[in-house]
């Protein structure tokens, strides 16, 4: 499977889920819950879906696809029966959070190879320039029925 994303008509969403696009993040990693805070506060129309990487839903995606082998460990986003990966994951919530964020796609237009290698270096750094948590973040009341297990 090459590239930066995926195609799927395998992911077993529960049928309220099937027009949410979904970020599959580190729950661990204060950058990738900061991250998630951000997009939460830019999605009033509450769209957006997430789950941990560590919880059950999130493991099935990393099995189903072999995401193991692709050493993907902070950012997975599913939309639209497609599977995207490290920097392409970020740009595609990028175009679709839209706003003044929107501008950032312009990234695209640099090589995946480059991209990736930033993202990659980013996520091996993440812990040690951000901090870990020892536990996933416990959602609010109002954000419980956005985030998969």
């Amino acid at each position: 499977m090459g590239g930066s994303w995926y195609y799927t008509d395998r992911v077993n969403f529960d049928p309220n889920l099937s027009n949410h696009p979904v970020i599959l993040f580190d729950g661990l990693c204060n950058l990738c819950n900061r991250s998630v805070q951000a997009v939460i506060q830019r999605d009033p129309e509450a769209i957006f879906r997430f789950a941990g990487l560590q919880s059950e839903f999130g493991q099935q995606i990393i099995q189903e696809f072999n995401l193991a082998d692709q050493h993907v460990d902070s950012v997975v986003f599913v939309y639209e029966k497609k599977i995207y990966v490290k920097s392409d994951a970020i740009l595609q919530i990028i175009k679709l959070m839209g706003g003044l964020t929107q501008g950032l796609v312009i990234l695209g237009i640099i090589p995946r190879s480059i991209r990736d290698g930033i993202y990659d270096w980013v996520a091996l750094n993440r812990y040690g320039w951000f901090g870990k948590q020892e536990f996933c973040m416990v959602p609010t009341p109002d954000l419980a029925d956005r985030l998969l297990t």
